[in-house]
């Protein structure tokens, strides 16, 4: 079975966790697009809008005809279905390989309970093969970078991307993550950093993970 077709069994599984009539936070990436896609054809016009984490998964849902609102608007969320580059046994998560880790850490923030859908080979033992992405307000990207490396990773400029909120992005490679809680607070503490991509201190409640025999479902507690 296609990577393809396990982030679309993950995704479809997730629809159930949709309630008519309510308000829901949409993540970006590329298992997030067969989500949108399936809320489309199952769910119709029976959601009431989405609140989204960047302008591509926005104009997919307007293309679907879903109306897209803003969070100061919408207000606290019921749901929010986002992807995941890696994630641990206890849904802490590394994010942001499509750029959007501020507002899917923002909209996360916003919403009682995250659903993470991915294929099956995003479940690590360790988070850290992923390289950490950091957004970083441009002027201060050279400070951070230097902090970083000062924690033991190599940070690289994503080349040629900038983000929706127009910062730049260093993805930190060579990063041994033993403590996910602790790393994500020093990270974000470091003047310059707008956010990273770890997410530890708001971890995912739910994780689908698609594979081979289908879909299967962790909780912070499985």
């Amino acid at each position: 079975m296609s990577p393809e077709d396990k982030k679309r069994i993950a995704a479809e599984a997730a629809i159930d966790y949709v309630r008519p009539d309510t308000v829901i936070g949409v993540g970006t990436g590329s298992t997030v697009n067969h989500f949108i896609d399936l809320l489309a054809e199952k769910m119709g016009g029976r959601i009431s809008a989405a609140v989204s984490s960047s302008e591509a998964s926005s104009e997919r849902l307007r293309g679907h005809g879903i109306e897209v609102v803003d969070l100061n608007r919408a207000g606290a969320l019921d749901l929010y279905v986002d992807g995941a580059d890696e994630s641990n046994a206890r849904l802490q998560l590394i994010k942001g390989g499509g750029g959007a880790l501020t507002r899917e850490k923002i909209v996360a923030a916003a919403s009682r309970r995250f659903v993470c859908i991915a294929d099956d080979s995003k479940l690590v033992e360790k988070l850290g093969k992923f390289p950490l992405p950091v957004e970083v307000i441009p002027m201060a990207r050279e400070l951070v970078g230097g902090q970083l490396r000062e924690l033991g990773g190599n940070p690289r400029l994503r080349e040629g991307f900038t983000t929706d909120n127009g910062n730049q992005i260093l993805d930190l490679h060579g990063l041994r993550i033993d403590n996910s809680l602790d790393l994500e607070t020093r990270i974000n503490q470091i003047t310059g950093v707008v956010c990273n991509g770890l997410f530890a201190h708001r971890p995912a409640d739910v994780l689908i993970l698609g594979g081979d025999d289908g879909a299967r479902t962790l909780t912070a507690t499985s």
